[in-house]
């Protein structure tokens, strides 16, 4: 089964290690997908699942990135990282060793992918680039907010032990509000807030 495949039938709760990417250092980024369960107010996963078909919509899996030593991710991992694996060059030149290991587990803990929602960008770059990086409804769409804030949706690799489900920071969004309906003889109004 190749990585596209792993990540289109990963089930709920299952975490997958995509793949490593070598950096400009001697380290490599690893990349993590993990399917999350569905939570109230977070129709992800209903959104991706009615939206397959479409190329646009991804695995619905959420992702995240740690950079790491060569020799201790290999290690704990039991894979083979170095320069004799089986690295091929990405489209936009990067070296990448896709690995597709299902459930990894490091000192008897699993790796679980985490969900931390924010009103505050965590680095500049988010910060500076409001416009990609704050959470949207779809990836053009109108921007999600809390409270008027903008969301920014960021995801970490922690070590859970077996059974213990990932504790999300996941913000209720705005709820657009619906202007009331006016009928004015045969025609049909809407009326906005302040009656205008």
């Amino acid at each position: 089964m190749n990585i596209e495949q792993q990540l289109n039938t990963l089930k709920t709760g299952e975490t997958l290690l995509v793949r490593a990417l070598k950096t400009k250092t001697n380290k490599v980024q690893l990349e993590f997908a993990e399917r999350i369960k569905s939570i109230e107010g977070n129709p992800g996963s209903l959104l991706a699942m009615l939206n397959a078909s479409d190329p646009k919509f991804t695995s619905g899996a959420r992702r995240a990135w740690i950079p790491v030593e060569i020799s201790d991710a290999s290690a704990k991992f039991g894979i083979n990282l170095g320069d004799d694996a089986s690295w091929t060059l990405t489209a936009s030149g990067k070296d990448e060793l896709i690995l597709g290991l299902l459930n990894p587990t490091v000192a008897d803990m699993r790796v679980r992918v985490l969900i931390n929602e924010t009103t505050v960008p965590k680095d500049a770059y988010q910060a500076d680039n409001v416009q990609t990086t704050a959470k949207r409804k779809g990836a053009n769409g109108d921007f999600i907010k809390y409270k008027g804030q903008y969301i920014f949706s960021n995801t970490a690799v922690a070590l859970l032990p077996e059974g213990t489900e990932p504790q999300h920071v996941l913000l209720t969004p705005d709820t657009a509000v619906v202007a009331p309906l006016q009928v004015v003889g045969q025609a049909t109004a809407i009326v906005d807030e302040v009656g205008i």
